[in-house]
């Protein structure tokens, strides 16, 4: 490696951030670049490791040390080149990511790992600065066509394989712009959308259509791309929320999470929202739901200036550190404080809301809540929970965003026109490891086959699945690499 004691000569550092007090008042990205010299010592962290169990670690494969290593060099044209086999979005992942790759850091056994994602978005935007991201149409066309469904990560990813394969790919999207989740779902201080839409500008100019304000099986008929293309890919990720129907589920302050955050991200783009607006200003506001999702609701409100803000668990509080049942280089369910606690969050655990209690008018006015205590198995997995006896009282409130998690993609419409047979937990099935579902030239990829996931395992997805396409169009062969070949050695 490029810096061979490096591990034991730097510490971890991560870049300058904006303090919370002042980044709460725009919709910016608020965290900033390394130094030079701060992002050579960082990639000179890596150490040489005999199995770099980061690379397992991540659902692409990254080839990390070699990054690291070219990164430490200055050599940032391999460096890009190298992410990039495995990855075809480093910009995003390397601001959105939770880094799994991290947790599986050999570093991390004893020390803080090495800051992989944050070197990963310094390759891309350093590639972008030299102009060695250009669009590379290819010289070949199949002649196969291909209909993706969604353009969130995985849609994005399957078309970009695809067509680097050389078959015409369509995207169709029932959102006015493309980019799914990553358009609509994720708030801009945390991911820009000139960064997805500079992506998606790069994908049109190497061929790819994207058909926008178009549901299949609304606008078009879910058959016409069975009979149009020569294959299909579902892409269109798991949307329909878990929803919590207690008493007082009809008032009027109570909304789901995607809902708030996709009125908010059309707002910061200058984009019309149609629907009754949704906000938290001046609002006592409880956001149900302990994950990045609720994290997400946390920081729009604080940047609407909510009067309050609290977040509900109603599991425990995780451990702060790992533990026995979670052992290295496993992804740990530890303590997870993210920037939008840092800006302003009151944080409950082991709660569950009773009930929402109203006024006169049907307006949301407060929660009734009890503390829990939960049974869990020797794992400390949890089983069943009680009630803590003599907890029960009432918090004042007047918004509350579900930010429970996904059950599972929509079904009316196109699942529905298609017949594709449905998995146990109620997402399209498709056979292992082929992605191809119970429909002739159907295939499943991201969300609305595996579940609610990670935009890095949306992406992984796409590529794994544009591979089994390809070799359905081909007859078997392909030239797309599997994220078991090692990157661009492939």
């Amino acid at each position: 490696m490029g810096k061979v004691t490096g591990f034991k000569e730097f510490d971890r550092e991560q870049p300058p951030k904006i303090a919370p007090q002042e980044r709460v008042k725009t919709y910016q990205e608020y965290v900033g670049m390394y130094s030079e010299e701060q992002l050579t010592k960082q990639a000179g962290r890596c150490m040489d490791c005999g199995v770099p169990f980061c690379h397992s670690g991540c659902p692409l494969g990254n080839v990390i040390p070699e990054f690291n290593d070219a990164v430490y060099r200055h050599d940032w044209e391999e460096a890009y080149k190298i992410l990039a086999s495995t990855n075809n979005f480093p910009e995003f992942t390397g601001r959105i990511c939770p880094a799994p790759c991290e947790s599986a850091c050999v570093l991390g056994i004893n020390k803080p790992p090495v800051s992989i994602e944050e070197i990963e978005k310094h390759i891309i935007e350093i590639a972008f600065s030299k102009g060695y991201v250009q669009a590379k149409a290819p010289i070949l066309r199949s002649g196969k066509t291909v209909a993706v469904v969604g353009s969130g990560p995985a849609g994005l990813a399957v078309a970009a394989q695809l067509n680097k394969a050389g078959h015409q790919v369509t995207v169709f999207e029932r959102d006015d712009q493309p980019g799914g989740l990553l358009r609509y779902g994720i708030p801009d201080f945390k991911l820009e959308k000139w960064v997805v839409e500079r992506r998606i500008q790069l994908m049109r100019e190497e061929g790819i259509v994207f058909q926008c304000n178009t549901e299949v099986g609304k606008d078009i008929p879910a058959d016409t791309l069975t009979r149009d293309f020569d294959a299909v890919v579902l892409a269109g990720g798991s949307t329909i929320p878990r929803n919590l129907p207690i008493p007082g589920r009809e008032l009027k302050g109570i909304h789901f999470a995607m809902d708030f955050l996709k009125q908010q991200n059309k707002r910061v783009s200058n984009l019309e929202v149609a629907q009754e607006p949704i906000v938290a200003t001046d609002k006592d506001v409880v956001v149900i739901g302990g994950g990045d999702t609720g994290s997400d609701c946390v920081g729009t409100s604080n940047r609407q200036k909510a009067r309050s803000v609290r977040q509900f668990e109603v599991m425990s509080q995780p451990p702060r550190e790992r533990t026995s049942t979670m052992p290295w280089p496993t992804y740990p369910m530890i303590l997870k404080t993210t920037s939008s606690h840092e800006e302003g969050c009151e944080r409950h655990w082991g709660i569950n809301t009773k009930e929402f209690i109203g006024d006169a008018d049907g307006n949301l006015q407060a929660l009734r809540v009890t503390d829990v205590s939960w049974e869990t198995d020797f794992l400390g997995r949890p089983l069943k929970f009680t009630e803590v006896t003599g907890s029960e009282r009432e918090i004042p409130c007047q918004r509350v965003f579900l930010a429970m998690g996904f059950l599972h993609p929509q079904y009316q419409g196109l699942l529905e026109h298609l017949g594709v047979e449905l998995d146990e937990r109620g997402n399209v099935k498709a056979r292992e490891g082929a992605f191809q579902t119970s429909v002739q030239k159907v295939f499943a990829a991201g969300d609305m086959r595996r579940g609610q996931s990670l935009v890095v395992w949306a992406i992984s997805e796409g590529r794994e699945a544009a591979r089994k396409v390809d070799q359905f169009l081909t007859g078997g062969k392909t030239a797309l690499p599997s994220k078991d070949a090692v990157g661009m050695f492939a």
